[in-house]
């Protein structure tokens, strides 16, 4: 669906993309996850062909997405600011991309208003910023797009308004194989959707994976040894704490070949538990500088 190769992208001298590399499978939901100023917002907007790169490829659909009216008819949008012109109403808004999209559906439109019950009549500038987001999402999903691009997309919402809008979203993920890519900080709400992740830092995707194969390749580990023993040589630690005897090991590598390891040394204690989406975005930026540090105050 999207394939980025060695893009770059500088402002004043400044590079927010240095060398990206990024492939999104068709048909997946992609959480982009990062550190403030890593790129994510950047990288987004060359998916929708808003920034031209200054080198490399941005490919949506086969086909390079800058000034590409037809791959753009297939690419829905959402900023983390919603857009909208100062007098306009959500109907009118809605009519005004009505006249751009061709995959338009009216029908779609008015069922979606039974969810998101918001007044399209009112003035955009009036509503709250949850509101105007669920007018987006409406005329977003509306749109009947193939790729559709979220940045911070459920800030301003309620709880149970933003599982509505994501279930939504899913619904158009199973039933019409839509694409959707998603960067948000909220990453205990990206872990319950996300299939497939890339972590960006410094204008790269440092690590890209599925899900279940990045939670698959890092562990959160609880041992705790006979006095004296040492852990076994040939672990990957990337992080250890401990509580008296207890040691909590952040390890990378293969759960069941951590655990073999551990055991054939002969713990008294060992449990092995998957990372959130969280923790694993925090310790493999630990090589960037980014892990927790201690504070001495």
């Amino acid at each position: 669906m999207i394939s980025m190769t060695d893009v770059v992208k500088s402002f004043d001298g400044f590079r927010a993309l240095d060398g990206l590399n990024m492939d999104v499978p068709d048909g997946s939901v992609y959480g982009l996850v990062g550190p403030n100023g890593a790129g994510k917002s950047t990288a987004l907007r060359h998916i929708t062909g808003v920034l031209r790169q200054d080198s490399g490829s941005v490919q949506v659909l086969g086909q390079e997405v800058f000034e590409n009216p037809g791959v753009k008819s297939c690419i829905a949008c959402i900023p983390d600011e919603v857009y909208f012109f100062p007098s306009a109403s959500g109907r009118e808004m809605k009519n005004f991309y009505k006249g751009i999209y061709p995959g338009f559906s009216e029908q779609r439109y008015q069922r979606l208003g039974e969810a998101l019950q918001v007044d399209d009549r009112l003035p955009m500038r009036k509503l709250s910023r949850g509101m105007q987001k669920q007018v987006a999402f409406r005329i977003a999903l509306s749109l009947m797009p193939k790729l559709l691009v979220l940045d911070e997309p459920v800030d301003g919402l309620d709880p149970v308004m933003r599982r509505q809008i994501m279930s939504l979203v899913m619904e158009d993920v199973l039933e019409r194989g839509l694409t959707v890519v998603i960067s948000s900080h909220n990453l205990r709400e990206l872990e319950d959707v996300c299939d497939h992740v890339g972590i960006m830092n410094h204008g790269r995707v440092i690590l890209e994976r599925s899900l279940s194969d990045l939670q698959d390749n890092i562990a959160k580990v609880l041992v705790a040894m006979p006095q004296g023993q040492l852990l076994p040589q040939g672990l990957e630690i990337l992080h250890e704490s401990s509580t008296g005897r207890l040691r909590t090991l952040i390890v990378r590598g293969d759960r069941e070949a951590i655990a073999e390891r551990l055991a054939a040394a002969g713990p008294q204690f060992m449990d092995i538990v998957p990372l959130t989406l969280e923790e694993i975005f925090i310790y493999e930026l630990g090589g960037a500088d980014y892990a927790v540090k201690d504070i001495v105050l």
